[in-house]
């Protein structure tokens, strides 16, 4: 299975310090090269660069075609970790595109690329049994604390389906 991931599902799952999640779930995880530096330049996040850095899982990939990611920048306003993450998902015909961002989202879904944000990453890990109730709740209330926007919808979408198993 190949899953390529943008910036915010992992800084989503590192602040709730549950980066495993991805191993667990997906094996491996590719990132652009865009996307690595957006994790890792951050002085002020230098603990999580460190996580990053150290995550067997994580495989950075540079084989970019630079023209390509231009183009999708240019005809969407998407950031370069972005853009990236959906020329790698493309070209790769990757299995899963991991992004929260809207604009982002809609974009790769306009491409026939499938996408799953950092709630369902969480959903999924339920499903699986690696997350229980209490830690789905307790980990949305952090993301929300950390600035996270977690639509009222989208959480009770969440809670639903937990309910339903």
């Amino acid at each position: 299975m190949i899953v390529i991931s943008d910036t915010t599902p992992i800084i989503s799952l590192l602040k709730i310090n549950r980066l495993d999640l991805l191993k667990k779930l997906f094996g491996s995880v590719q990132i652009p090269r865009g996307v690595f530096a957006e994790l890792t330049d951050n002085e002020r996040y230098s603990k999580e660069a460190d996580v990053v850095k150290q995550s067997e899982f994580i495989k950075i990939v540079d084989e970019i075609d630079d023209n390509y990611v231009t183009l999708i920048r240019r005809s969407t306003g998407l950031d370069l970790g972005e853009s990236q993450a959906i020329y790698l998902s493309d070209n790769n015909k990757a299995d899963l595109l991991l992004m929260d961002e809207l604009r982002g989202r809609e974009v790769a879904r306009l491409m026939g690329i499938r996408i799953m944000g950092t709630i369902g990453v969480l959903g999924l890990a339920y499903q699986e049994t690696l997350l229980a109730r209490e830690e789905i709740e307790e980990a949305i209330r952090i993301l929300r604390g950390h600035g996270r926007h977690i639509s009222d919808h989208l959480y009770n979408q969440l809670i639903t389906m937990i309910n339903q198993k």
